[in-house]
């Protein structure tokens, strides 16, 4: 097995957003589904459900994502878990992809997944 990075583009095709709990004080808390189209290294498309903390000076993410499509030609569908905080205008990224989630031909994917750019997933798997 080879380790690979590599870098998807994507696009935001449909996004809804539900607020849970808006404290008069602290962050507003969401719920958000996202469904995204990748095109280039993944060719294919994902839906995340993310739950976000979003505050005036700082906030947060995790989310739980399933793609499907193409990935360096290889069919399947694979989920990766992720998130992200931002503290001012410092950001971190972290995520995995979940053991043994792979279908098709990406059974036995494994590796991390960050959200670094705009728009662009970060893949450093092993299949």
């Amino acid at each position: 097995m080879t380790e690979r990075t590599l870098k998807a583009g994507f696009e935001i095709v449909k996004f809804d957003e539900s607020v849970y709990e808006e404290p008069a004080e602290g962050p507003k808390l969401t719920r958000v589904t996202i469904h995204k189209r990748y095109q280039g290294a993944i060719d294919g498309t994902g839906v995340a459900e993310v739950l976000t903390a979003q505050g005036t000076a700082g906030g947060g993410y995790v989310a739980s994502e399933r793609i499907e499509g193409a990935l360096d030609g290889r069919h399947g569908t694979f989920v990766i878990q992720h998130g992200g905080l931002a503290d001012g205008p410092d950001q971190s990224s972290y995520g995995s992809i979940i053991p043994n989630s792979g279908t098709g031909d990406l059974a036995g994917i494994s590796g991390q997944a960050m959200e670094f750019e705009f728009q662009v997933l970060t893949l450093v798997y092993t299949l």
